[in-house]
């Protein structure tokens, strides 16, 4: 906690965040949920590991014995 307050402070010297100045952006304080569908690249590369392991899931369901 100590070091995120630290960070989340403006530096005398930089005139920004310790945090902003390291990695370009505001700390995120909380979670918030995110809306559903503002991140397309996400849901295409889910909808491409599901295709991506369909196939072999069909494979070892098929070769399963009981």
């Amino acid at each position: 906690m100590a070091e995120f307050a630290y960070n989340n402070k403006v530096h005398t010297r930089t005139k920004v965040l310790s945090f902003k100045a390291n990695n370009g952006q505001n700390p995120r304080m909380g979670f918030k949920l995110r809306e559903k569908g503002k991140y397309k690249g996400v849901e295409r590369l889910m909808e491409r590991t599901k295709e991506a392991q369909e196939r072999p899931r069909q494979y070892l369901l098929g070769c399963r014995r009981i």
